[in-house]
């Protein structure tokens, strides 16, 4: 397998690699959840979402047209904070936030593979089904990197267009009007954390543009085309969410979508269009499922990669034959099949939507504060990120607490336990070195 070849991925592998982690995990893991905290207000909630990650973005954007790299979000963080602790610490959390993102999608795979045979989502077959997913993405991922390009860019013609397809078809079955978009209900109806913490989870639906930036350097001209790609990624993806938002909302009430939450839109096409309809959202859940997959794998093992010949994360071959980015790849299967295994939909997407805010904050402030004056950023626009990070985080938590305590623990003692173990490591090497 290729390490880091340069100009092996065009502007649209670089928009499909984006795009198929977003919409992989994004759409079909979320949007039940997402209604669950904001009930009629859902659809909203993913365009309010998509605007706080528009802020987001600008900041990495701006990085990446300075230092385009394969290393990305690993890059910019030691940019910012030079090889120190939080740097690791920060790119760790990234790289979990990702590892995480995968375990979601595999779950998502097996929650709507098994509607085809009638059978609850509940069954051991999912986490069961998502294992094997990952195993193919694994193999898939050995390839190289053109081949990763040109089958994301497909699986992404064929999902966005599948996608597009059930949400007009859905949206006319039910007769839907201009009328529908607006929410009947009262936003009194919930407390006003849930809605944050909905756009807390609808900002874990497009995080996957960060994707886009640990493929840096293997990107025609990325000084310009890793901004484009993120840029188009996002507007493609806000378009594809609110159409299957509306399309959802107008064949199911909330009730209904929070009761399959775990395969809302297998459940949505029922009505519209009968078991055929279940057929093929079923079978673009699953393209998009598997394209989402292997697009983060294919990032998260270049970011570790990154961090490993930085001397910022400890390796072990184990015995393992093969290039450092190969042994990287087992490593994030690993985890990512522990986490399927072990932990729900919604405690795998809590956790993952607590790690990337902490580590989005992390960047934003960084630059804020060491390097808006070098990559020529607008402070306000950083800093309005940064509150609105804030706050919807905060919120999150403040539902989290009140509803899953365990998972906020279990969020609290992995980020002390990260920076502890890369202080200690990065104090290791050191002493190495001086010796």
């Amino acid at each position: 397998m290729e390490e880091y070849k340069k100009n092996s991925l065009s502007l649209t592998g670089a928009v499909s690699l984006g795009t198929g982690v977003m919409i992989g995990a994004g759409i079909f893991a979320l949007l039940g959840q997402v209604a669950e905290l904001s009930g009629e207000f859902f659809p909203i909630a993913f365009l309010v979402g998509a605007i706080i990650s528009s802020f987001s973005a600008y900041t990495y954007i701006k990085l990446s047209n300075a230092y385009p790299s394969a290393g990305g979000i690993a890059m910019y963080l030691i940019k910012i904070f030079g090889k120190s602790a939080v740097a690791a610490s920060g790119a760790l959390l990234m790289a979990f936030s990702m590892i995480i993102n995968e375990s979601l999608v595999a779950r998502t795979f097996g929650s709507y593979t098994l509607q085809l045979f009638g059978i609850d989502s509940s069954s051991l077959l999912v986490p069961l089904l998502g294992v094997g997913l990952i195993i193919i993405a694994f193999l898939v991922n050995i390839a190289s990197n053109d081949f990763i390009g040109k089958s994301s860019f497909v699986m992404a013609i064929v999902k966005i267009g599948g996608i597009s397809i059930f949400a007009i078809g859905a949206l006319w079955a039910s007769g839907f009007t201009f009328s529908e978009v607006l929410p009947s209900s009262n936003i009194s109806d919930y407390p006003i954390q849930n809605y944050f913490g909905a756009l807390a989870l609808s900002i874990l639906a497009y995080k996957g543009f960060t994707t886009i930036t640990n493929s840096g350097d293997e990107i025609v001209n990325p000084n310009k085309n890793v901004g484009r790609a993120i840029i188009i990624s996002l507007l493609i993806c806000t378009i594809v969410y609110l159409l299957v938002a509306f399309a959802v909302s107008s064949n199911l009430s909330i009730e209904e979508i929070v009761k399959a939450k775990d395969y809302s839109l297998a459940e949505a096409a029922k009505p519209a269009f009968g078991k055929y309809g279940l057929w093929f959202t079923v079978g673009i859940a699953i393209i998009a499922t598997i394209s989402g997959i292997i697009a983060s794998i294919f990032a998260v093992s270049r970011m570790t990669t990154m961090l490993t010949k930085k001397d910022l994360i400890p390796h072990k071959h184990f015995g393992m034959p093969g290039k450092l980015q190969k042994h990287m790849l087992v490593y994030v299967v690993v985890i990512a099949i522990i986490l399927t295994v072990f932990f729900d939909l919604s405690r795998i997407a809590s956790l993952g939507a607590i790690f990337y805010l902490v580590m989005d904050i992390g960047i934003q402030w960084g630059v804020l504060k060491n390097l808006k004056a070098e990559i020529n950023a607008n402070p306000f626009i950083i800093i309005t990120a940064i509150v609105l990070d804030l706050i919807v985080l905060g919120a999150f938590l403040w539902v989290k607490a009140t509803t899953d305590i365990f998972i906020i623990w279990v969020s609290i003692i992995s980020i002390v336990l990260i920076f502890i173990g890369e202080k200690k490591f990065i104090k290791f090497k050191m002493n190495n070195v001086n010796e």
